[in-house]
């Protein structure tokens, strides 16, 4: 065994050991619901409700014990360019379900906010809440009681997870998720966020940025920059949900629509009508969220320089799992794992450039080669070391190559033995202000440790108006506080990167410390997010102020307020700012229980917390 691998399952062991009693619960929960079988004492009037609204020509088929019935989840709408390949979707599905003796009901749509729409909106702050109203709306979906196994449509932000919450809700089924794929690549990255610098700075106009936006975003299909809807679908690869090497094939090709074919192919297989012995089948979507499905995930978040959303989204994830994640053992993966790939926003590649170089195939691969992988189960039917084929279409249908010529860029993605760091992508940082995740893959290393005096805001209003008074140019340290879950539902403050980026590369050294997200689109500025104990929960944050000496060291982790003494700093009286305004308007007074209830970003931002605990 080599020492990456004996780590590697010291962590998992330990991870194991923490959550025997919550997975246990969670276990005994499928047994149960195993036990209890598919159709178990539906009524005659209750299997007559489950048909009426299907072609009446199927009724009787659909009434037979011995077919396999396939919920279909989706979070199609127009709203989001990634789910409107969706649109007709569950058609090709039906087809391919019925074709194989099978059939599929369309069970419930879910909601699906854009936050590239939202962004620096107040619906903004409803984005992060959505994930479990998706996750207790997928449920409602599946708990009629008449499903052998489910789809899952989606791909964007929160919804994968809250779709992969809910469905492990019913975790005795097989559950398969299919990708629509990325647009086509636009105008470059790197020139977007040029103009965006631009404008920021009102050296061009609304006219030419909104020009430069459509050029990017402009078409079908995820955004191609690598933030969280892409690092989903790496994830989804890597815990074997979705089949390896599809997630970043283009939509409305016949590729795309093959791999769909082969996903509904697939599972079928892993369903079973009749299971004599009432245990939990082997592709049971509980079964295969095991721990070592989750240390799979982060090694591929760490690996790829994926999206900081993760941090918060995979440990909920564990929870609806049985599981006990922490940010301590997202960290101590992420020193063991070599970053392979740079994605925009941690490079100037796109996801459509890192797919044509061997994407997740090529990625896997060279992570099994440095022996971190696990090989799980996948729906491919093939463990995950097995199921590392590239597809390709010929002739109509899907053909999966072991080994396919494909160009070489060591500046996208690199082989195990040449990596671009020995260190993943995240970073924990934590001291006397608290624990926070920071993506260092963006940040050159010249930025890594940064001190200086600290200008505190509320409010990301108040950054951007001091940028444009001049009062941001010099080095500091931005505090941006009250920006937590429980303070306003923790929207991600892309809006402030333009004008960071700005100081960035007009010499001054900047770095952004707060309790609030910023996704996978941080960039090269130094940020520490997610930071616990947030300001409204009276962390050490809520008391700091303008002019105190921090300390931000992404070498060694730590962050610090060095002066004056933390004595005086918890003396002071903390100036809470007004937090009605977001409380109501935009719906969010829909959303207030959450805001009460909610767990802390390091316990995964969630309603449903310690739900398995004895």
């Amino acid at each position: 065994m080599s020492t990456l691998q004996s780590i590697r399952d010291q962590i998992c062991d330990r991870i194991q050991q923490r959550s025997a009693s919550t997975r246990q619960a969670y276990l005994k929960l499928l047994h149960s619901m195993q036990q209890h079988g598919i159709r178990s004492g539906l009524s005659c009037a209750n299997l007559a409700h489950a048909v009426a609204g299907c072609e009446k020509a199927q009724h009787d088929e659909r009434l037979k014990n011995n077919l396999k019935n396939l919920a279909i989840i989706s979070s199609y709408n127009e709203l989001l360019s990634a789910h409107a390949p969706y649109k007709n979707m569950p058609d090709l599905i039906r087809a391919t379900a019925e074709s194989s003796g099978a059939y599929t009901q369309f069970a419930a749509g879910v909601p699906a906010m854009c936050d590239g729409v939202t962004q620096g909106q107040p619906g903004m702050e409803l984005s992060l809440f959505s994930r479990d109203l998706i996750a207790q709306a997928t449920t409602i979906g599946l708990t009629h009681s008449l499903f052998h196994g489910t789809l899952c449509l989606g791909i964007c932000d929160k919804i994968v997870p809250g779709l992969l919450i809910g469905a492990l809700h019913f975790g005795h089924l097989p559950t398969v998720f299919i990708p629509s794929g990325p647009m086509t690549t636009g105008l470059s990255n790197e020139e977007k966020s040029k103009m965006r610098k631009a404008h920021a700075a009102g050296e061009v106009g609304d006219e030419v940025l909104l020009a430069v936006e459509r050029a990017s975003y402009h078409g079908e299909g995820t955004c191609t920059f690598y933030g969280t809807a892409n690092t989903n679908q790496v994830l989804l690869e890597a815990m074997g949900l979705q089949l390896v090497g599809s997630s970043f094939v283009l939509p409305d090709t016949q590729l795309r629509y093959g791999l769909t074919e082969s996903a509904v192919k697939h599972l079928i297989q892993h369903c079973e009508v009749e299971n004599p012995t009432n245990d939990l089948l082997p592709f049971a979507l509980g079964v295969q969220i095991s721990a070592e499905a989750l240390i799979n995930a982060i090694i591929a978040l760490a690996a790829s320089g994926g999206s900081t959303n993760h941090t918060i989204h995979l440990i909920a994830i564990a929870q609806a799992a049985g599981f006990i994640l922490n940010w301590d053992d997202i960290s101590d993966i992420s020193k063991i794992t070599p970053l392979l790939a740079r994605i925009y926003p941690n490079g100037a590649a796109d996801v459509n450039e890192f797919h044509a170089l061997g994407g997740t195939t090529k990625l896997f691969r060279e992570l099994f080669n440095s022996d971190l992988l696990y090989p799980i189960n996948t729906i491919h039917g093939k463990t995950l070391d097995h199921a590392l084929e590239w597809p390709v279409e010929k002739n109509g249908s899907v053909v999966w190559e072991k080994n396919p010529i494909l160009e070489i860029d060591d500046s996208v993605l690199r082989s195990a033995q040449r990596p671009f760091s020995q260190e993943g992508g995240l970073i924990l940082v934590q001291g006397n202000i608290g624990r926070a995740i920071v993506k260092r893959s963006a940040v050159l290393e010249k930025h890594w440790v940064m001190e200086s005096e600290a200008l505190v805001f509320n409010y990301p209003e108040d950054v951007i108006a001091a940028f444009h008074q001049g009062a941001l140019n010099k080095d500091v340290i931005i505090v941006l506080r009250y920006q937590g879950p429980k303070a306003n539902g923790m929207p991600e403050l892309h809006g402030l990167m333009p004008i960071l980026g700005r100081q960035l590369d007009d010499g001054y050294n900047v770095a952004l410390i707060t309790d609030g997200r910023m996704s996978g689109a941080s960039g090269r500025v130094p940020v520490a997010l997610h930071l616990v104990p947030e300001a409204l929960n009276h962390g050490l944050l809520s008391y700091l102020q303008s002019g105190d000496r921090i300390r931000l060291d992404l070498l060694n982790g730590t962050l610090n307020v060095h002066a004056p003494a933390i004595d005086t700093i918890q003396k002071r009286i903390p100036l809470q700012p007004d937090l009605t305004l977001s409380m109501q308007g935009s719906g969010r007074e829909c959303f207030y229980w959450q805001k009460v209830h909610v767990s802390s970003a390091e316990e995964g931002a969630t309603i449903f917390k310690d739900y398995f605990s004895p």
